[in-house]
């Protein structure tokens, strides 16, 4: 089988992809979530003509040079002057308090003169000033988020501002996560010589978190087929995702492919044209989407940052626009081979441009200190040619 590249394997990763089925949730456990409908307006925002400053509010017509308007009484947020407002009348009135009948203008505080129980007006007032008129914001049934938009701070104060405590979002898709073995244990005090921490699953697991799924970590299995066999069975009673992590190449004991297969798992393809992360699999275990991951750190981080992360965000209905940004290269790179090459680099912000950005030294796919310390991935075109420092690349940021 060829290297496929990885913009057809990650067209075939999407192809078919539908949206997770809507759910309702309360306001309080909508933070994260993806919207599923829009978000329409059960009010109008303000819901009435409201003051922007503390200060004084009357009548416009009532504001010429020298006019002094007898103090009536006082307006706060929360506590309205209840009549009519009449003419050479005004009234105290605070920040976010409703702004009374008759009165169309606020006067700030600071520029009030008062005299005994009188507003005395030192300058012409325009009608308008200081108000914030009802619906200004939005208005009743206004269309304010659009499905498929995620759910931050921003976003909850909106949807609580239009009275709404119940939303509409995308069912959370489940990623199984199974670490193939003989090698691997958990962390913890009894590390043998000859063994391995499974750190990977960790690292995906939060990846897939952070997209938007809910995780299940099945655990360790050893490198027998069977094995594999089982827990992808299982997996595929309640998941839409299965991630294995390991086994996924050709040796003696790689039996991911073997494991999933017995299972009923149909290949779509197998081995990328992308370094780290050459061996990675992908197929359908009835309405499960399968990813077998490679086992080395880097590898698997980076297949999933490129595969994973675009799936659970197409199951959400989240817009698929790629992470890719651009950057000027800080250091010379050499020509490369036929495969894409995530390599690990430092960002260097510019505030008045591109970011320039720096391949770190090492880039062998079994070290987690250098991924730690890279800010992003640096992309290198399958076949480029040799760039000089300064060129345009293209960047993931981590």
């Amino acid at each position: 089988m060829d290297l496929l590249p990885v913009e057809t394997a990650l067209e075939r990763v999407l192809e078919g992809t539908v949206p997770s089925k809507p759910e309702s949730v309360t306001i309080t456990d909508a933070g994260g979530r993806v919207l599923a409908e829009p978000v329409v307006s059960r009010r109008m925002q303000p819901s009435f003509d409201a003051s922007a400053m503390d200060g004084y509010a009357f009548r416009s017509t009532n504001a010429s040079v020298g006019a002094r308007l007898r103090l009536v009484g006082e307006a706060a947020a929360g506590r309205r002057f209840e009549r009519v407002l009449q003419g050479g009348e005004a009234i105290r009135i605070f920040t976010g308090a409703p702004l009374p009948s008759g009165a169309d203008t606020v006067l700030p505080q600071e520029e009030a003169n008062v005299e005994g129980g009188s507003l005395v007006i030192g300058a012409i007032s325009q009608g308008g000033q200081h108000v914030r008129l009802a619906g200004c914001d939005f208005g009743i049934g206004e269309p304010l988020l659009a499905p498929g938009r995620r759910i931050g701070a921003r976003e909850l104060a909106v949807i609580a501002s239009a009275n709404l405590d119940v939303i509409s979002v995308r069912h959370k898709p489940i990623v199984a996560i199974l670490s193939i073995g003989d090698e691997l244990v958990q962390p913890g005090p009894t590390l043998g010589p000859d063994q391995t921490i499974a750190t990977n699953a960790f690292a995906i697991g939060e990846m897939a978190r952070n997209a938007g799924a809910d995780v299940s970590d099945l655990g360790i299995v050893s490198d027998k087929v069977g094995n594999v066999t089982a827990a992808a069975t299982t997996a595929a009673s309640f998941a839409d995702v299965l991630v294995t992590i390991g086994g996924a190449s050709v040796g003696d004991h790689d039996v991911a492919r073997p494991g999933l297969a017995a299972a009923g798992m149909e290949l779509d393809f197998w081995r990328i044209a992308m370094r780290p992360g050459k061996p990675l699999v992908f197929g359908r275990l009835g309405e499960m989407a399968v990813l077998g991951l490679p086992g080395n750190p880097v590898s698997s981080f980076v297949c999933g940052v490129i595969f994973l992360r675009p799936l659970v965000t197409a199951m959400l209905g989240t817009s698929a626009a790629s992470d890719e940004t651009p950057a000027v290269l800080g250091a010379e790179l050499p020509a490369n081979g036929p495969r894409i090459h995530y390599l690990r680099a430092s960002v260097i912000d510019n505030p008045h441009g591109l970011p320039r950005v720096v391949p770190l030294p090492q880039q062998d796919s079994s070290l987690l200190g250098v991924l730690a310390r890279a800010d992003c991935l640096l992309i290198h075109p399958g076949n480029a040619d040799r760039s000089e420092a300064g060129s345009i690349c293209s960047i993931i940021r981590l």
